[in-house]
């Protein structure tokens, strides 16, 4: 099983007991402590969980904010790999945007580049920057989406219209062959301005993104110059994806097959 299996089972685990300790996970999962240990940590870092001694309950936190933690945890494996191979193209010096994506997320995340300027709307994705040495980063204001962790409205669309990056890092949601697409229209705006504001766009998508069309579309595929993914879209994306010139790239599988 691997970590990010557990620990959505653990949180369920939470859910239902209210708290767990160290010696249930390794009963429970047939792990060593060692990794009990860094099962919790990781949420931890995630926010799902409060530690104790010797185990971990659930915080009494805003159920919105859960929900955004949790979904860095789904598919988190996927992401991770997809957010550390998006962290390699960052230049030093370079100007780059960061939407409100937990995929982006993990970009940020694994940042290692120095002198590098980041403008983003996500409160979570400067909270990571924040921690970065030589990186800074430029939190746009706005209107704050208090269960998806991102600034929108009319201020944040005027002053994104200051910047011209050299690198836009895009979440999606849907990608069909009729373009990007996703759920909320506020938030489809702020990213249409980004796209606007960026020489090369680079969209994170696992696969799990193709084929679905959203409410708001933003744009056509020809907005993309770069699409990093996990596994081959079918053939008909696939072929569109080539018709608009969109490079794909196929982040191979990372994940441990072992605790």
């Amino acid at each position: 099983m691997y970590q990010e299996e557990r620990i959505l089972a653990i949180k369920a685990y939470l859910e239902q007991h209210q708290r767990v300790s160290i010696q249930d996970i390794c009963e429970i999962f047939n792990v060593s402590r060692d990794t009990a240990r860094r099962d919790l940590l990781k949420m931890d870092e995630l926010g799902i969980i409060n530690r104790t001694h010797g185990g971990a309950v659930l915080p009494q936190k805003n159920k919105e904010i859960y929900e955004y933690k949790e979904r860095l945890v789904r598919q988190s494996g996927n992401k991770r790999d997809i957010g550390l191979y998006a962290a390699s193209l960052i230049k030093d010096g370079d100007f780059i945007l960061m939407d409100a994506s937990t995929t982006v997320q993990f970009t940020a995340d694994h940042l290692a580049s120095r002198d590098v300027a980041v403008v983003t709307n996500s409160i979570d994705i400067a909270d990571a920057l924040s921690r970065k040495e030589r990186v800074r980063t430029y939190l746009l204001g706005g209107e704050l989406n208090p269960q998806h962790r991102f600034l929108y409205g009319q201020s944040t669309i005027a002053k994104l219209s200051d910047y011209q990056v050299d690198k836009l890092f895009l979440g999606a949601c849907g990608i069909t062959v009729n373009g990007l697409s996703y759920p909320h229209e506020e938030d489809g705006d702020v990213k249409r301005e980004m796209i606007r504001r960026a020489d090369q766009v680079i969209v994170l998508a696992d696969h799990t993104k193709f084929g679905h069309q959203m409410f708001y579309k933003i744009s056509g595929l020809e907005s993309i110059d770069l699409l990093i993914t996990d596994r081959q879209p079918d053939q008909e994306l696939t072929d569109k994806l080539a018709e608009n010139n969109v490079e794909l790239l196929i982040v191979p599988d990372s994940s441990p097959t072992g605790q």
